[in-house]
């Protein structure tokens, strides 16, 4: 919602509403914005979509308050994949459909203001592994979820305009993970103005790529890019007698055969005779290892059970 013109008492009550850590307090200063909001006729629109969210606030607290009566949880949980990131901007950035481009979702894409109402998830499938994209609602959407962000490993950063990157960072004040800045819609920006926000970007050492849906372009870079900026180790295993498999398991170095071995059940640790290794870790192709064997990138293990 757009201060601009607005009396100091509804700038106040707009701030106030964007920083409240409560659906109440949010519709507290909701309803001070809709009594400050200008009355005349060009103001209609903005005073419409003001009434518009208020009932839907409602709406959402009345539906909390039910389900807590009920013993249930409000908020649908999304089960944290080996490899996750999450997108994050303003409204009209193009999130939606940037999960669209990299993954085998069909979110809802509008022009409008806030068409993602809540998390959206997707898997890129990329040389072999699955990461999985969160996208959810924009910068200032009462659905925002900080803490979705904060405990992921890897953010997309995604704008339309460099200043917009001041805007969001702190709200990444918490987040430890790596970060990518993708500078979408270049197809609205001449040559030299894309040259001139390509130069911006490498002057204060981000790490970005910036892309256009409408033309199809920097997505392979991109891909290669959220690829790159995962910590992490493919594990291949095989049965004796057979190739072995084409999916890796993830696992976040440092790691040891062991921590693959009690990833994939706690009692199988226990029950191994023998174990056979080929791959970057393995002095030559199926060396006899133990548990403690610290394992590398593409590693191919093989376990003789009792």
């Amino acid at each position: 919602m757009a201060s601009t013109n607005q009396s100091p008492f509804y700038q106040k009550a707009e701030l106030n509403f964007l920083s409240a850590k409560t659906d109440e307090d949010k519709l507290h200063w909701l309803e001070e914005m809709i009594k400050e909001c200008p009355k005349h006729k060009s103001a209609e629109k903005m005073l419409a979509n003001l009434k518009t969210r208020r009932i839907k606030l409602i709406e959402k607290i009345e539906k909390i308050k039910k389900v807590k009566s009920s013993g249930k949880s409000s908020k649908e949980t999304i089960k944290k994949h080996d490899m996750q990131l999450v997108l994050i901007g303003f409204t009209n950035s193009g999130k939606s459909s940037i999960l669209k481009a990299l993954t085998n979702t069909y979110p809802k894409i509008s022009e409008a203001k806030f068409t993602t109402q809540a998390p959206m998830q997707g898997i890129l499938d990329y040389q072999g592994v699955q990461i999985q994209i969160i996208d959810q609602p924009s910068l200032k959407h009462e659905n925002f979820d900080i803490g979705l962000v904060n405990n992921t490993d890897l953010v997309l950063i995604i704008v339309t305009n460099i200043s917009e990157i001041q805007e969001i960072e702190p709200s990444l004040v918490k987040f430890k993970g790596k970060k990518i800045i993708v500078f979408n819609k270049i197809d609205l920006l001449t040559d030299n103005e894309i040259r001139k926000v390509s130069e911006t970007l490498k002057t204060k050492k981000y790490n970005f790529v910036l892309v256009s849906l409408a033309e199809n372009k920097g997505f392979s870079e991109l891909k290669n890019k959220i690829f790159s900026g995962f910590k992490f180790l493919r594990i291949y295993l095989k049965e004796p007698g057979k190739a072995p498999s084409n999916s890796p398991m993830i696992i976040k170095p440092p790691a040891t055969i062991k921590d693959i071995a009690e990833k994939i059940s706690k009692q199988l640790s226990q029950s191994i005779k023998e174990i056979h290794i080929w791959g970057p870790s393995s002095k030559f192709p199926n060396q006899k290892v133990g548990l403690n064997h610290e394992l590398k990138d593409q590693d191919i293990i093989e376990f003789k059970t009792r």
